[in-house]
Order: structure tokens, then C-alpha cells, then sequence
């Protein structure tokens, strides 16, 4: 009975083990003192108390075991709360990271929103000057049209008031050596009036007594230089003549090829003759 309450004993814990070996003992001591007689019944007791140990035994192991299954549960709860938690730390760092990237994205786009419309502003404000300039240069243009619409109707006045004209002719009389008349230019007061070249139908009908009109204009009743070159044979040849133009009258000045010679003669409309 001993041994088996000593291994129940072990099982239960250290303060089961020193109760049961002290119960043990004193049952002991006390078969010795009271004899034989009461043998019987010490016996009976530690029977019962190593029954009573016995099942102390039982249930300290019971509940060691169940400590150590709390333990245990505790210990593998920690680890996934713990592991949960690490989790939950590394997702809330990326949800930080992405807020960053966001707020970033977010900037970006409001600074080019607002480069844009800066942007706008400047174009429309740009726009609403060209506009005025625009608007400025058309009433410029047509302050020039009528300005120049204006000179024309003065020109024009002056020109009637005068009443003067200007007319250049030239034919090329026959003569005893063929001539080809090649072109003719017309100068009125040093300046370039009138450039002809002919072709050799023309050239031939100036040679049958055509004569070409190259000069026709209203001109102020003054002196005017009239010069009048010709290209005959591929060779230059020219002629100059100061006429008066008459208020009033058409002034005619013509200028005659013959036989190499360039003459010149004058009249208005008044005379019948070249004078």
C-alpha cells in the first residue's frame, strides 16, 4: 500500500507527496504503539487514506494535464494573435505606402490641373489681344482703303481739271535694208513706262506701216521727257524728246524708224499735222 500511495504521490504534485508520506508514517508509528489490536484498523485507515491520496493523485494529474493543455492553447493563441497582429502592422504600413502614393498622385494631378489653367488663362488673354489687334489692323485697313479710295478721287479730279494727255507711238517705215524691230522701251520723265518685245509677225506688220500705240496716261500740263528705246537687228538704238502737254488737249509723240534713223515729232489733238 506504501509504494503504491509513494508512486500515486509522485504523480500528484510535491505538497500530495509530503502529506500521503506523513500519513504514511504516523499510521506506522501507531500500528507499533496500540499493538496488535489495533493493527487492523490502522490498516483500514492508510488503506483509505492512500485511497483518498490515490485519488488526489488522480486529480492533481488531471488538473497538471489540463494546466498544461492551457498552456499550451495559450501559447499557440498567443502566437496567432501575435502573428495577426504582425500581419495587421504589415498591411497597415502598405496602407500607408499607398496613401503616400495617392496623396502624390493626387498633387500631381491638381498641379497640372492648375498648369493647365494657367495655361488657359494666358492663351485666353493672349487670344482677347490678338483679337484687338486684330480688330485695330481692320480698322486701319480700312482707313487706308478709304485714304487711298480718297487720293484716287482727288487724283482723278486733278487729272480731269487738267484735262492733259499723253500719247507715245512708234512705227518703223520701210526702208531699203530689211529690219527686224526685236522690242521697244518707253521712258516718261526717267521713268520705266512701258517694255514691249515684238515677234516676227508683229515685227513684219511694222514693217508694212503698223503703227503701235505704247503710252497712254493723263499727265499734269507740264514738260515731260519722253525717250524711247528700240532694238533693231539685235543692235540698241534710242530717241529722246521734251514735249509740253497742253492743258485741255491730248499731246501725241511719235517716234519713227527709217532706214536706221529714229526721228521724233509732236502735235495735239487741235493740229492736223505733225508740226
Amino acid at each position: 500500500m506504501t509504494c503504491h500511495g509513494d508512486h500515486l504521490i509522485e504523480r500528484g504534485g510535491g505538497a500530495v507527496r509530503t502529506a500521503v508520506r506523513t500519513a504514511v508514517r504516523t499510521a506506522v508509528r501507531s500500528g507499533v504503539r496500540t499493538g496488535m489490536r489495533v493493527a487492523g484498523r490502522t490498516t483500514v485507515r492508510a488503506a483509505i487514506v492512500c485511497g483518498a491520496l490515490l485519488g488526489a493523485g488522480r486529480l492533481g494529474a488531471q488538473d497538471a494535464s489540463r494546466g498544461d493543455t492551457s498552456a499550451q492553447t495559450y501559447s499557440s493563441r498567443r502566437q496567432e494573435i501575435l502573428k495577426d497582429i504582425k500581419g495587421s502592422q504589415q498591411k497597415l504600413d502598405q496602407l500607408r505606402v499607398e496613401r503616400l502614393q495617392l496623396e502624390a498622385r493626387v498633387e500631381a494631378v491638381a498641379s497640372k490641373a492648375a498648369e493647365q489653367r494657367a495655361n488657359t488663362l494666358m492663351m485666353s488673354r493672349e487670344t482677347y489681344a490678338l483679337r484687338q489687334l486684330d480688330s485695330l489692323l481692320t480698322v486701319s485697313q480700312d482707313n487706308l482703303l478709304a485714304q487711298r479710295d480718297r487720293f484716287l478721287s482727288l487724283g482723278e479730279a486733278v487729272r480731269r481739271r487738267a484735262g492733259a494727255e499723253l500719247v507715245v507711238v512708234f512705227r518703223a517705215d520701210s526702208s531699203t535694208t530689211p529690219q527686224t524691230i526685236d522690242s521697244v522701251n518707253v521712258a516718261i520723265d526717267n521713268g520705266v513706262a512701258v517694255q514691249r518685245h515684238y515677234s516676227a509677225v508683229a515685227s513684219g506688220a511694222l514693217a508694212n506701216g503698223a503703227v503701235d500705240e505704247l503710252y497712254r496716261s493723263n499727265v499734269l500740263p507740264a514738260s515731260h521727257s519722253v525717250t524711247v528705246s528700240v532694238g533693231v537687228n539685235g543692235t540698241p538704238m534710242s530717241g529722246s524728246i521734251q514735249v509740253d502737254a497742253a492743258a485741255g488737249a491730248i499731246t501725241y509723240v511719235q517716234f519713227a524708224l527709217r532706214n536706221g534713223q529714229m526721228s521724233q515729232s509732236t502735235w495735239a489733238n487741235r493740229d492736223s499735222a505733225p508740226r
